[in-house]
């Protein structure tokens, strides 16, 4: 029995923090080929809250979603074509973003300002793929493509990675108090 409920339990909180990502990740503000959205915060949280397997899982499970057309990605859109559109590497580049960040802020995750450096490190990840890609995709050069994919959004980001290192802890440690998630 003991099996049976955790196993719902981190089907339903895995589901609940996918749907989460989904609620968040549409919400962008289109200002060039790359908008302003909620997608990393979101993922921030879901890493701190579900650990870095089941977090990076429901991160793909929200992807899944958008690529069948689902509107859950930036913009309310879904869809194979924004994979290859001018955002996809940042989209593929939250998975390792989303790795890297879970297994380093594993047990620092109550540290505020190494939780920042952590998630900024991680971030660095999806910028790097995701202006690549860019560049790719729009025949532009790195440097032009990091000037719109990334430089705008570095501040805001960074306020996402505030806010989720002080919610994140604090939602870790509630949902484990009534549930019996693991720590990774």
């Amino acid at each position: 029995m003991t099996t049976e409920k955790n196993n719902t339990q981190f089907i339903t909180t895995t589901a609940l923090m996918t749907a989460l990502i989904c609620i968040l990740g549409p919400m962008s503000i289109p200002i060039g080929p790359v908008p302003i959205s909620l997608q990393n915060l979101a993922i921030y949280i879901t890493i701190y809250v579900l650990g870095t397997k089941r977090g990076t899982i429901a991160y793909v499970i929200y992807l899944i979603l958008g690529l069948c057309g689902l509107p859950v990605l930036a913009g309310y859109s879904g869809g194979v074509g924004k994979i290859v559109g001018p955002t996809g590497g940042y989209l593929i580049g939250f998975i390792p973003m989303a790795l890297c960040m879970g297994i380093l802020i594993k047990k620092h995750y109550k540290n505020v300002i190494l939780s920042i450096v952590i998630m900024e490190a991680s971030t660095w990840i999806a910028y790097l793929l995701g202006t690549a890609w860019l560049a790719f995709s729009t025949h532009t050069s790195f440097g032009t493509a990091f000037s719109l994919g990334v430089a705008p959004f570095i501040i805001l980001d960074l306020i996402k990675m505030v806010i989720s290192a002080i919610a994140g802890p604090v939602l870790r440690d509630r949902l484990r108090t009534f549930t019996a998630l693991e720590t990774a």
